[in-house]
């Protein structure tokens, strides 16, 4: 049962990295990034639970928390540089 878990998780991260690269937008490639960082956190776990390695979960908390500061960070960047075109457009056109 636990195998079907694992491959399961395997083809849903293809998806998500097929929706990373095709993306439309940039925040589809964030949220599928994120998406796969999740599922990561998900096969540390269950390999984690097949293996009888407790210390793997550990591992997985930290990927999930480097995964979360990640994605906000990289939202930060692209909010902050639409807002930096945003200025410049606006300096561009004698508009202050």
């Amino acid at each position: 049962m636990y195998y079907v878990v694992t491959i399961a998780t395997l083809v849903t991260m293809d998806l998500a990295l097929i929706r990373a690269v095709l993306g439309p937008s940039v925040y589809d490639r964030v949220l599928a990034m994120n998406m796969f960082g999740t599922k990561t956190v998900l096969l540390l776990s269950v390999i984690a639970f097949l293996y009888g390695r407790p210390d793997f979960l550990d591992l997985a908390l930290a990927y999930a928390l480097i995964n979360f500061i990640g994605v906000l960070a990289v939202l930060e960047f692209f909010r902050v540089r639409s807002l930096r075109r945003q200025a410049e457009q606006l300096e561009e056109a004698g508009i202050e």
